[in-house]
């Protein structure tokens, strides 16, 4: 009598790959930090000085131009 068959060992390995209790408030914990970390960065970016007058300067250029 063998302790480990295959098909149970494979089966028990399919359960352990496929469960994931528990995980979705963990994942959604990082995901929203992750999420509100990347928009600081961006609105500190945004509303740095040198952002802002690169835009004013290629709206002044558009609506400048020549046509």
């Amino acid at each position: 009598m063998e302790i480990f068959d295959i098909r149970t060992v494979g089966a028990r390995l399919a359960l352990l790959i496929a469960d994931d209790e528990g995980m979705s408030t963990a994942e959604y914990a990082i995901g929203t930090i992750a999420a509100a970390a990347f928009g600081a960065v961006l609105y500190a970016v945004v509303t740095g000085d040198s952002i802002v007058t690169a835009l004013t300067d290629i709206i002044d250029r558009a609506l400048n131009t020549a046509v």
